[in-house]
């Protein structure tokens, strides 16, 4: 039985910039309770990301694996943590992603189901050789209908995602899925700001 956690239509991830080691990540429901918690840990070279009920971390929900070390176009497994089974896999298109950040999603069986893609390749490019004042946005779709918005709010000190799933009326989109697109796309696509 899926945690009513994921259940929710809308979340919110926080992230602090200036933290000294590693990162944290706080995600909300619409009420404002946190859902989620993780810290990462700085310097790893196998990202290895687990989503906790709440700070003192006691209670894992989601583990987000690396299949290898430091890879430009990595795959990663997202295993929902109470029963051990693969809710799919979340995988970055490497050179694809320089101009436009792309990523695949593949279900549990490793089918590809559909993509996550950032706003516009216009933004993309001022983004990434002007400035990066202009928030990411990216939409989600799976078998060519769209499943989830996230979308990065402008503050230089606190990262913040809004994530959206109010498009997805079919559950195409596992949930866990979403939200580890949202984690990932904050901690792995956050270093490049």
């Amino acid at each position: 039985m899926l945690d009513p956690r994921f259940e929710q239509t809308h979340y919110m991830i926080r992230k602090k910039i200036f933290k000294l080691v590693g990162a944290a990540f706080h995600i909300y429901d619409p009420a404002g309770s946190v859902l989620f918690y993780s810290k990462l840990k700085a310097f790893k070279l196998k990202e290895d990301i687990r989503l906790y009920s709440g700070e003192v971390m006691q209670h894992e929900l989601l583990a987000i694996r690396a299949r290898n070390i430091i890879d430009f176009g990595a795959a990663y497994d997202v295993v929902d943590s109470q029963t051990g089974e693969q809710a799919g896999t979340l995988k970055r298109k490497g050179f694809r992603s320089m101009l436009r950040d792309e990523w695949l999603i593949a279900n549990a069986a490793g089918q590809e189901i559909g993509v996550i893609q950032e706003d516009s390749m216009a933004k993309a490019l001022l983004r990434r050789f002007l400035t990066n004042l202009i928030p990411q946005s990216f939409t989600g779709s799976v078998n060519g209908a769209t499943v989830l918005d996230f979308n990065r709010h402008f503050n230089p000190f606190v990262l913040r995602m809004d994530l959206d799933f109010s498009a997805d009326t079919q559950g195409y989109l596992d949930r866990q899925l979403g939200i580890a697109a949202g984690v990932l796309l904050s901690a792995v696509e956050g270093r490049q700001e």
